[in-house]
């Protein structure tokens, strides 16, 4: 049954980027401002509507991280009533529409604005946001392992070992990623691709390659949502949020509790489809978190989308590439089209683009429900989305 005070997204906005850098010339929070204003103002708003503040991340932003939300709001010159800093890395975003969501829903605010911002690339860091470094990664870091590419890798040993999964399995994804790319004018790399260009690159950390890893680039993205009853007045189709989970088992990969399998997006899957009321074969577009070849591999599984074990067979041949059974990551992702330190934003801003219908080339038909879900931490913690074109 449909409510008046029922979630909407209305508003997007995100930075352009070339090679990877910002084009225009500002800091991490002026692009942080800027895309929250196009986004508001693609909505038919302006920055005085928006009384929720949700932030992570902003890469960039001297002190504190969790002071993020209060210095942006300093910078956009608003004063929000409803705030959220949650940050549990790379799914913090899809974590946020849920808990705007849910504000919106109880009235405590009627304007939420979620907002990312990191100039990554420029300042040639990989900061990992932040990460604390007492009690933390102390049993990784100090023998060499890479972080956090090395627990990555160690996932993808496991599950090789366990399920006979191969490198050329792993390659398939980030070949059919890079043909969304190709489709799509605004991604950073958009070269061909082929498995034997993927399995000759870089050895990285065993078994994953230069190709399995996701690119290093700025980026910033804003999203806007209200209330359905509020968005019958304004410019843009809503897309609406029909239901949302997220859970975390884990911050250093030492601790993760079967490290073939992934238990937060399972759990956080699960709960998101179960409000939705949606079931698998309902889902029409698939935008999901492409930190490494291997994160998609562990989150399709987990997402029941294949059984536990089967994910090399079911991304083979090409099935997630544009024209495949199963359209996935249709920007190009985080491997192929930008990936700013927490990719989750762009996750979203694609599904909801896919909805409204506006994706040229890339567009898949017929779209009109997407799951999205976000990894954060080295495979720690996972947020899923359920969107539907309202």
């Amino acid at each position: 049954m449909k409510n008046g005070r029922d979630p909407v997204i209305v508003g997007l906005a995100d930075a352009p980027i070339e090679d990877g850098k910002f084009v225009t010339k500002a800091s991490v929070l002026g692009h942080a401002a800027l895309v929250a204003k196009a986004a508001v103002e693609e909505a038919g708003l302006t920055l005085d509507d928006v009384d929720g503040l949700l932030t992570a991340g902003m890469w960039g932003v001297p002190g504190p991280g969790q002071l993020a939300t209060v210095t942006l709001g300093e910078y956009l010159g608003i004063m929000p009533t409803y705030v959220d800093g949650t940050n549990i890395g790379g799914s913090a975003f899809e974590a946020h529409v849920a808990h705007a969501a849910m504000a919106l829903r109880e009235g405590y605010c009627e304007v939420a604005l979620i907002v990312y911002s990191s100039d990554q690339k420029s300042l040639r860091s990989r900061n990992l946001g932040g990460r604390p470094s007492v009690l933390s990664m102390q049993h990784e870091t100090p023998y060499g392992m890479p972080t956090p590419v090395g627990g990555y890798a160690m996932a993808a040993q496991r599950h090789m070992h366990e399920y006979g999964t191969t490198s050329e399995n792993l390659a398939e994804i980030a070949v059919a990623t890079r043909k969304w790319a190709q489709l799509n004018p605004a991604a950073t790399r958009r070269d061909p691709l082929s498995v034997d260009d993927v399995l000759s690159s870089t050895m990285i950390s065993e078994p994953l390659h230069l190709l399995d890893c996701c690119l290093v680039t700025d980026g910033a993205g804003a999203i806007v949502m209200t209330t359905a009853e509020r968005a019958k007045d304004l410019k843009t189709k809503p897309v609406a949020v029909k239901g949302y989970g997220e859970a975390h088992t884990h911050w250093a990969i030492g601790e993760m509790p079967d490290l073939a399998r992934l238990l937060p997006a399972q759990k956080a899957g699960e709960t998101a489809m179960k409000m939705a009321g949606v079931s698998h074969s309902d889902i029409d577009v698939v935008e999901v978190y492409d930190s490494f070849t291997i994160t998609v591999l562990l989150t399709l599984e987990a997402l029941g989308f294949c059984k536990i074990g089967e994910g090399g067979d079911f991304v083979s041949g090409q099935r997630t590439a544009p024209g495949g059974a199963f359209p996935m990551n249709t920007n190009g992702g985080g491997l192929s089209a930008l990936h700013p330190g927490m990719y989750g934003m762009f996750l979203l801003i694609e599904a909801t683009r896919q909805l409204r219908g506006v994706c040229g080339d890339r567009q898949v038909a017929g779209a009109e429900t997407a799951l999205v879900h976000g990894t954060g931490g080295t495979l720690s913690s996972g947020a899923t989305v359920i969107l539907q074109k309202d």
